[in-house]
């Protein structure tokens, strides 16, 4: 009997000459969902579909990885809201969704590129590879500066808008703080993305499952712990050296033309250094919206629970996209609909509950509160929570169609607005849960 192997995908993508970038490859190399959602097609071939087993599987792991990082960002931000610098400057509650959104903007979106460029065999050639990293990296680089930079001026902007009065000290400090902040972590989440692909493909192991949970679990925590250090450092430099934040600023922002250069060392990231910022700056202003509404729950008794559990609902809500990223190239993608991807999005439903129930009673034990968390807390709480995944599912389901209607990557594309979109949901629900807690109890 002639031995039975299966299709070289790599060697079939290698064979021929396209890009990671690319906004629509062939059908003929994406499996296509049958409408009885079990057996897809591969290169010509039936393969059958993912059990449910296996879907539960792969997603939950990712799921409460990041959620525990999400956790322990939430419990930080507990503690770092009664520093010198949060006290005296709230703007900076405006920046932390926006930040902890460059974990979707940034590190998963590059995870999700690289892992592709894997996937079509890109990295079988040592300096296609390098080039491709060195070259994502310094775009990334680019993109964190930008970012970091317009995030602070509309946090100066929306507190001007709201306290009507503006002063020029705590503007340069949020874009100091800022800037730093996302470049640091924008560099060190990177590094540490890169590592994890190209292990992943020396081991055999779809990068798709590793990195972007890991990317994930990671970012919020890097990110807060960072900007919770550097604003406070920066906040005690002001009073004996107040041009210090103006020099940084101009530091970094000089060094944006040498990433520029090397982002260039690839056709795709030179590409996408004029094409991806309609994502990012979108995702990075809906996110703002969600900091306004953190910036204001701080002076409010009734919402003090607000800035503890507001990363844990946002970081929940983002981790669907782990399991979609692996199936956002098919231009066949039904998530809501029957087959396969139908049934992950079961599974998504199914986990939001018990998983947001276990990061609850995480906080509870951890903190060592006396009192337990109420019925009517949890009730609302999860209520929040499901309704959030629950509408990022359907919109999902929509943006993807499009994104492939209008010849759009959904590899720069669908992250950076989902994550986005979590944001400002998850913080709108969960102060709107806290508003009704006080109205019942």
């Amino acid at each position: 009997m002639p031995e039975t192997r299966r299709p070289d995908r790599t060697s079939s993508f290698s064979s021929k000459e396209f890009s990671e970038s690319d906004p629509l490859f062939h059908n003929e190399f994406y499996g296509t969902a049958l409408a009885s959602g079990t057996i897809s097609e591969i290169h010509g071939q039936e393969m059958p579909s993912e059990s449910v087993r296996a879907l539960v599987i792969q997603i939950l792991f990712p799921f409460l990885l990041a959620g525990f990082g999400t956790v322990l960002a939430g419990m930080l931000l507990d503690v770092v809201q009664h520093w010198d610098v949060f006290r005296n400057v709230t703007e900076i509650f405006i920046l932390v969704p926006p930040l902890l959104g460059l974990k979707g903007n940034l590190e998963m979106t590059l995870a999700s590129r690289l892992s592709t460029a894997v996937n079509v065999g890109r990295f079988n050639s040592s300096s296609e590879k390098w080039n491709l990293i060195i070259g994502n990296l310094a775009l990334k680089q680019v993109q964190a500066t930008v970012l970091g930079f317009l995030a602070a001026l509309v946090a100066s902007a929306l507190g001007w808008i709201l306290e009507e009065e503006l002063i020029v000290n705590h503007v340069a400090l949020l874009c100091c703080c800022s800037i730093v902040t996302a470049f640091t972590a924008s560099l060190l989440q990177g590094i540490v993305m890169v590592g994890v692909i190209v292990g992943s493909k020396k081991v055999g192991v779809n990068p798709d499952n590793i990195a972007t949970p890991i990317a994930a679990s990671l970012g919020d925590i890097i990110t807060l712990g960072l900007l919770a250090v550097i604003s406070q450092g920066f906040f005690y430099c002001m009073e004996p050296y107040p041009y210090i934040t103006y020099l940084v600023c101009v530091v970094f922002l000089c060094l944006t033309p040498m990433w520029v250069i090397l982002s260039f060392r690839h056709s795709d990231s030179q590409k996408l250094l004029f094409s991806s910022w309609e994502p990012v700056i979108t995702a990075m202003m809906i996110s703002s919206l969600g900091g306004l509404i953190l910036d204001r729950t701080i002076t409010d008794p009734k919402l003090e629970g607000v800035v503890l559990y507001s990363p844990v609902i946002n970081g929940g809500a983002e981790n669907p996209w782990v399991k979609i990223s692996e199936q956002k190239h098919s231009k066949h993608f039904a998530l809501l609909l029957a087959g396969p991807n139908g049934r992950s999005a079961q599974v998504l439903l199914t986990l939001a509950i018990p998983g947001h129930l276990v990061f609850i009673y995480t906080i509870y034990l951890i903190q060592g509160s006396p009192d337990p968390p109420t019925a009517v807390f949890i009730f609302f709480y999860l209520a929040a929570a499901f309704t959030q995944v629950f509408l990022l599912l359907g919109i999902v389901d929509v943006m993807v169609h499009c994104l492939w209607k209008w010849g759009r990557d959904p590899d720069s594309f669908s992250i950076p607005y989902l994550t986005a979109l979590a944001d400002l949901l998850g913080t709108g629900f969960l102060t709107l849960c806290f508003l009704l807690m006080s109205l019942v109890t």
